[in-house]
């Protein structure tokens, strides 16, 4: 029998954050999960405003302001090649601030994914946002945006 493809993720957006259409941001994280070939996974997706934001920025990273973006990874890469049985894996959290954010959310969201994935802008030779631009411009146009 074939792998099928699950990708369940718990969503939320804080209170007085907003608006946010939170199934457009699922869609294009379960797009680049199906892109990079993840096909079984939890992933955690919070939207949150700018003090949030600072608290776990300055918890994490020693930066206490907002930033855009921010990935908290759990089994990450190794979600390629989990085994079917058993639970899925668990690729970790995205965790986005619009107040923050000079992209579109959805770039952030495909962003964050590939972070969780083990991709790092921080250490390649631009392979990594270049493969993001590919994958949010082709979430777009089977959205229809």
């Amino acid at each position: 029998m074939g792998r099928h493809t699950l990708i369940e993720i718990e969503a939320s957006v804080e209170d007085g954050v907003g608006p946010v259409d939170l199934d457009v941001l699922k869609n294009h994280v379960r797009f680049t999960c199906a892109w990079v070939g993840i096909e079984r996974a939890t992933v955690g997706l919070m939207v949150i405003g700018p003090g949030e934001m600072a608290r776990i920025n300055g918890e994490y990273r020693d930066k206490a302001v907002p930033t855009d973006v921010l990935s908290f990874p759990v089994d990450g890469p190794e979600a390629r090649d989990w085994p079917d049985e058993g639970p899925p894996p668990e690729l970790g959290d995205i965790i986005i601030c619009p107040d923050a954010a000079e992209e579109p959310l959805t770039t952030l969201a495909v962003h964050g994914l590939l972070h969780l994935a083990g991709y790092d802008h921080e250490v390649d030779a631009g392979e990594m946002l270049a493969l993001q631009d590919e994958i949010v411009d082709a979430a777009d146009a089977a959205a229809g945006a």
